[in-house]
């Protein structure tokens, strides 16, 4: 099983796409293991959406699909439902 994922780092607006086998692990480096990397200067993420796929290559194919603008501006109103202004 491989998880698509979206963090968002509130306190920067950063948003990262990855995909894992290993969900929780994942998070878990990019919030406290992690020495190195894009990640570690935007902590603390927080998870806001997954999607679960049963072959790599499916979650690669959705990865590239969240990761192009039309993907992005989809994850950004749900940044924005999740993160009412006001």
């Amino acid at each position: 099983m491989f998880t698509v994922y979206v963090l968002h780092s509130q306190k920067y607006d950063k948003i990262y796409i990855g995909y894992t086998s290993d969900l929780e692990s994942r998070i878990e480096s990019h919030n406290k293991l992690s020495k190195k990397g894009w990640t570690r200067k935007f902590r603390p993420w927080r998870l806001i959406h997954t999607e679960e796929f049963d072959m790599k290559e499916q979650a690669m194919k959705r990865e590239r699909q969240l990761k192009s603008y039309q993907g992005r501006l989809w994850i950004r109103k749900k940044i924005a439902m999740i993160n009412p202004i006001g």
